[in-house]
């Protein structure tokens, strides 16, 4: 009978180490409204999501979102509408990316889901960022929305702010 005690006891060790270390490693998320417009002429926004630090350069990069279907891949061409994620870095770049690029969204609430252990976090050095997402339209405008935060070993990050034209609400929450 003890032989089978082993077995489940190392089983169940084994199930709570892998639960903590999932529940321990946190993630970022951001929420990302995109507004109805009342226009006669709608096209879904280009958007590029990143996290730059004080002095504005890019640390990493989050989301594109572009028309990734067209032939000859040529929405990548209207990315240069980004302006500012354009001039810091995206003209650099090898489009598309894995795990960041992706088709534009319809109006709604979209989310964005990062495990603080990508690759995309993991090499943040402790300090103060900025969360920066940016947003253009053809036969539209454009809007970017910054939201400073701190960086740390243990990230705890709850950060807001409201578009007025391209982009709705934009929330970010860091857990550890």
């Amino acid at each position: 009978m003890k032989s089978y005690l082993l077995p489940i006891s190392l089983c169940t060790l084994l199930i709570a180490t892998a639960s903590s270390r999932t529940a321990s490693s946190g993630e970022l998320q951001a929420t990302i409204e995109i507004p109805q417009l009342d226009v006669a002429e709608y096209h879904r926004p280009y958007l590029a999501v990143w996290i730059e630090t004080p002095d504005r350069k890019i640390a990493t990069h989050i989301a594109v979102w572009y028309d990734t279907e067209m032939k000859d891949k040529e929405g990548e061409t209207w990315l240069k509408d980004l302006r500012q994620w354009w001039r810091k870095g995206g003209r650099s770049l090898t489009l598309p990316l894995d795990t960041v690029s992706g088709p534009t969204r319809p109006v709604g609430e979209h989310q964005i889901t990062v495990s603080l252990d990508s690759d995309k976090l993991k090499n943040l050095a402790p300090g103060p960022y900025i969360f920066v997402v940016e947003a253009s339209r053809e036969v539209g405008g454009r809007e970017m929305l910054r939201l400073p935060f701190e960086w740390s070993d243990k990230p705890n990050v709850e950060a807001s702010a409201e578009g007025e034209t391209e982009l709705g609400k934009i929330s970010l929450t860091i857990k550890s």
